[in-house]
C-alpha cells in the first residue's frame, strides 16, 4: 500500500494570520510545543510559513542593526538591507517565508518527503484545491510510514505487487522482510517481470531496499538491468 499526505498529516493545525504580532508567534509555538506554522488570510489561504529559526534570525539581525545604520541604504549589500528589514519585522507577514511550499492531500508521502529534501524545510502545509490550508505534513508525520512492522511491508508486497499488479497467484513469490528489506524469492513466467517486480516493491512504504532472489522462465528479450555480480542482488534505497 502507498500512503498519502491526507493519511499521515496532522489535521488541527496552529495557525497565524498576516497581522498576528511576533511576540503572539512566540507564545504560539512555545504553548503548543511547534517549531514552525503556516500563515494564512481570512480565507485560510496560505501566505506564507514562520519558524522559531525566523524568530531567532529576527533577534540576531537587532543586535546587530545598530552599526549598519551609519551607511547609506543604497550602498547596502542586498543581505545586510535584508537583516535590516528582518531587525525592523513586527508581524508574521513581515517575517514569513513566501510564497509556502505546500503539498495537495493525495499526493504520495515519499513525494512529499523528497519535496521536503529538495527546498530544507521542515513542514509543508496541505491545501485543498481551492489552495486553502487543510492541514500540515512535518517531517514526523511523513517517518510513520517508516516505523511500519516487518509483517505489514510484508503482506503489502504481496498483495499489492504479486496479486493486484502482477496478477499472479499469492503463493508465485515468497517475500520475506527484516528491518524494511525486502528479499523476493520464486520464480516468474518472464525474465522481464524481475525488474517490473522489484521496482512496484520499491514503491511500498517502509521498503528500505530489495534483494533479489527471483527467476525467469522465459528469456522474452527484455532482460532486467544487470543487478550486480552474483546470484543474489542487493538493492537499498
Amino acid at each position: 500500500m502507498t500512503h498519502i499526505v491526507g493519511e499521515v498529516m496532522t489535521r488541527e493545525v496552529i495557525d497565524a494570520r498576516r497581522e498576528t504580532p511576533l511576540k503572539d508567534l512566540a507564545r504560539l509555538l512555545d504553548r503548543h510545543r511547534i517549531s514552525g506554522l503556516p500563515v494564512v488570510d481570512h480565507d485560510d489561504k496560505v501566505l506564507g510559513v514562520i519558524s522559531e529559526t525566523d524568530l531567532i534570525r529576527r533577534r540576531a539581525a537587532q543586535c546587530a542593526d545598530r552599526p549598519v545604520r551609519r551607511f547609506r541604504v543604497a550602498t547596502l549589500r542586498r543581505s545586510v538591507r535584508r537583516a535590516a528589514a528582518v531587525a525592523r519585522a513586527t508581524t508574521a507577514e513581515d517575517l514569513m517565508t513566501s510564497p509556502a511550499i505546500t503539498v495537495h492531500p493525495e499526493q504520495r508521502v515519499a513525494d512529499a518527503a523528497r519535496v521536503m529534501e529538495r527546498h530544507g524545510v521542515e513542514r509543508l502545509p496541505v491545501v485543498d484545491e481551492e489552495d486553502r490550508l487543510i492541514g500540515i505534513a512535518t517531517r514526523r508525520d511523513l517517518l510513520r510510514v517508516f516505523l511500519r512492522t516487518d509483517e505489514e511491508i510484508r503482506r503489502d508486497v504481496i498483495a499489492e505487487v504479486f496479486t493486484r499488479a502482477m496478477c499472479l497467484p499469492p503463493d508465485t513469490v515468497t517475500a520475506s522482510v527484516r528491518d524494511g528489506m525486502v528479499t523476493l524469492e520464486g520464480c516468474l513466467e518472464r525474465h522481464s517481470d524481475i525488474s517490473s517486480a522489484i521496482r512496484l516493491t520499491y514503491r511500498i512504504d517502509g521498503v528500505v531496499g530489495v534483494v533479489n532472489s527471483l527467476t525467469g522462465g522465459v528469456d522474452d528479450g527484455r532482460a532486467p538491468t544487470p543487478l550486480g555480480p552474483g546470484r543474489n542482488s542487493r538493492h537499498v534505497g
